[in-house]
C-alpha cells in the first residue's frame, strides 16, 4: 500500500521542512519513502511543493495528478492551485489565510482568501479548513508543524503520531514550541471534525 502526501506552500513557510518530517517519521516505522521538493522563488514567496511518497512499491518521489491521498496546504491559493494533485478520495487539510504574492500586490488585482475557500469548500466535501490567525497568533514560525499535527490525527497516514513526536525531539532547534504546535494542531484537527460531525 502507497501514501502519497503533497505538501504546498510558499517561500518561508517551512514546506520542505514539514516534508522531510513527514518522511523522517515514517522511517522511524520501517517504510520505504522517497521525496522531493519543486521550488519555485522561494525567497519571494513564490510556490514550494513537497511530495513525499510512502510504501514499499515506490520508485519515484513524484506524485502523479489524481494521486495525493492528503494534500496539506499552508496557503489557499496553494490548495486550489494544486487541487488536480489530489485523488478522488483524498484530505485536504488547508489553512485558510492568504499571503498575497509581490506581483498582486504591485499591480493591485484582487487576492481574496474567503472566495478561495469557498471554492475549496465547494469542490472537496470535507475539507479541513484551518483557522490560520488563530494558529499564527498561538504558532508563529511553526504554524508548518501544527498542520502536521493536524495531518498526523487525520489517520490518513499509515504511521502512529508518536513516530512525529520522536522525530520532533530531535530537532536541533524550538523543539519544545515545535511539540506545544504539533499538539495544537492535532486538537484543532478534533475539535473541528467534532464540529462538522
Amino acid at each position: 500500500m502507497t501514501c502519497n502526501v503533497l505538501i504546498a506552500g510558499v517561500g518561508g513557510q517551512g514546506t520542505v521542512l514539514a516534508s522531510r518530517l513527514i518522511a523522517s517519521a515514517a522511517m522511524k516505522r520501517g517504510f520505504n519513502v522517497r521525496t522531493t521538493e519543486t521550488i519555485g522563488m522561494a525567497q519571494r514567496g513564490g510556490s514550494v511543493i513537497g511530495h513525499t511518497r510512502i510504501g514499499d512499491d515506490v520508485f519515484s518521489p513524484m506524485i502523479p495528478g489524481g494521486g495525493a491521498h492528503l494534500l496539506l496546504a499552508f496557503e489557499p491559493a496553494e490548495a486550489v492551485r494544486n487541487l488536480h494533485y489530489l485523488a478522488e478520495h483524498g484530505m485536504l487539510i488547508a489553512c485558510d489565510s492568504a499571503i498575497k504574492p509581490v506581483t498582486s500586490a504591485l499591480s493591485g488585482t484582487p487576492y481574496e482568501a474567503e472566495i478561495m475557500n469557498d471554492y475549496l469548500k465547494a469542490r472537496i466535501p470535507g475539507a479541513i479548513i484551518i483557522d490560520g490567525k488563530t494558529l499564527n497568533e498561538q504558532c508563529g514560525k511553526t504554524l508548518n508543524v501544527a498542520l502536521l499535527g493536524a495531518a498526523a490525527q487525520s489517520g490518513v497516514l499509515p504511521f502512529d503520531t508518536e513516530a512525529f513526536i520522536e522525530t520532533i525531539e530531535e530537532m536541533p532547534q524550538y523543539r519544545e514550541q515545535n511539540l506545544s504546535s504539533f499538539k495544537l494542531g492535532r486538537k484543532i484537527y478534533l475539535e473541528h471534525t467534532r464540529h462538522i460531525g
